[in-house]
């Protein structure tokens, strides 16, 4: 019988007591995603007020431009700051007011 073939059965036994592996880590579970309306409606409030004011201070340097040039340089302007400034904050905003919702029911 050659002993080279199989490897596990010619491996040296070693005195070293067997350790379990490590248990899997629990994923967190945060509060869930809010509704697609929930997402509209905090959508919608932050880009209604950039779009006003937005509209106001371009208007003087804009005036005699063609209305879809001024749109469009505005939502060069507008988007951005939306996506990346305004509508994270405000999303963690509404999820600290759910988590506080949620601590508030379950402590009583």
């Amino acid at each position: 019988m050659n002993s080279t073939l199989d490897p596990l059965t010619t491996a040296p036994a070693s005195d070293a007591p067997v350790q379990a592996p490590a248990p899997a880590p629990v994923p967190v579970q945060g509060p869930p995603a809010p509704s697609i309306h929930v997402r509209a409606v905090i959508t919608w409030l932050a880009i209604f007020p950039l779009v006003a004011v937005g509209m106001i201070g371009v208007a003087p340097l804009t005036e005699g431009w063609h209305p879809v040039l001024r749109a469009l340089v505005l939502t060069l302007v507008v988007v951005p700051v939306a996506v990346y400034l305004v509508l994270p904050r405000l999303f963690a905003g509404y999820g600290a007011l759910v988590r506080r919702r949620s601590f508030r029911t379950t402590a009583r």
